[in-house]
């Protein structure tokens, strides 16, 4: 099937409302990219950011009439020029296989690995994770979860209780478990990331307990992994403190590396040191101890 792409810059405000006008013309998908270089490193939980200058792009069937669509986007949006749309004939594709080819295997540190479920694994003797990307945050592409899988790899929890807080997909659950962890649980606010981080670990043969927060409990453990934002780092610093042992060790990731002093120092107060700093990008990872009485 071939499609037609209309796609146009827009200013923030009118950007949600141009989305709509697509979708009363018919597109079959209407997607946002940043027309600058404008980062959005830390949107408030809940939100959709959108960028200043955004890029919005709608695909349409093939068969659609263009200048009819044009007409109908000027009658409901009188104020965007139908010559500032920019309009593409898109060649059809195996979607499926063009996306799969997007992802390989990736190692992190001297042994695990996360390999997509539909390739071999290229080191049988590491520590693989077999892991489809999905709903949910966290394939190891992302710098923080990068960070993460490098530190467990280098710090292998074997025979310790471990929580991943803030799931995503499950990715640091599984792999603290494929290091040697006794036990792991995990959370997430999210109820698809508990669905995918369920999904991955039946995919992987593992039997870890994942809960929404609202239904959370544990006892203390002797490892927390926490890679979501800085500002809900900062707010769970009370609850992390509850859920470690003395003694227990943190790693807290999903942060900028710009943010961790004010996280050093906010920790200090719940008597948990974190001494270092791993950097990648702009982002970071702390990690530390609770003290032991």
């Amino acid at each position: 099937m071939a499609w037609i792409q209309i796609s146009t810059t827009t200013e923030e405000a009118l950007a949600e409302t141009l989305s709509d006008a697509f979708s009363e013309c018919g597109a079959v998908s209407v997607t946002f990219e940043d027309a600058l270089d404008q980062p959005i490193f830390e949107p408030d939980i809940g939100t959709t950011p959108i960028w200043q200058n955004t890029r919005v792009s709608a695909l349409f069937d093939a068969k659609i009439e263009v200048g009819g669509v044009l007409a109908l986007l000027k009658q409901l949006l009188p104020a965007v020029s139908e010559h500032t749309f920019k309009i593409e004939a898109i060649e059809d594709k195996d979607w499926v296989r063009e996306w799969m080819d997007q992802f390989q295997p990736l190692s992190f540190g001297k042994r695990l690995w996360i390999v997509p479920s539909w390739l071999e694994a290229p080191d049988p003797q590491g520590v693989n994770l077999m892991l489809d990307p999905g709903l949910a945050f966290g394939t190891g592409t992302h710098p923080t979860t990068a960070l993460c899988l490098e530190w467990l790899d280098s710090n292998a929890p074997e025979d310790l209780s471990v929580i991943d807080y803030g799931c995503g997909s499950g990715i640091l659950a599984l792999a603290a478990k494929k290091l040697g962890a006794s036990s792991v649980c995990g959370t997430d606010i999210d109820p698809q990331a508990i669905t995918a981080s369920l999904e991955n670990a039946a995919r992987n043969a593992e039997s870890i307990p994942f809960n929404l927060v609202k239904d959370f409990d544990s006892q203390p453990v002797d490892l927390l992994l926490a890679n979501i934002l800085a500002g809900p780092l900062k707010e769970l610093a009370a609850e992390f403190e509850r859920l470690m042992k003395p003694g227990a060790q943190l790693v807290l990731s999903g942060l900028l590396a710009s943010q961790a002093d004010e996280l050093i120092q906010h920790y200090k107060n719940f008597g948990i040191e974190l001494t270092e700093l791993r950097t990648r990008e702009e982002w970071g990872l702390l990690s530390g101890r609770k003290h032991s009485v």
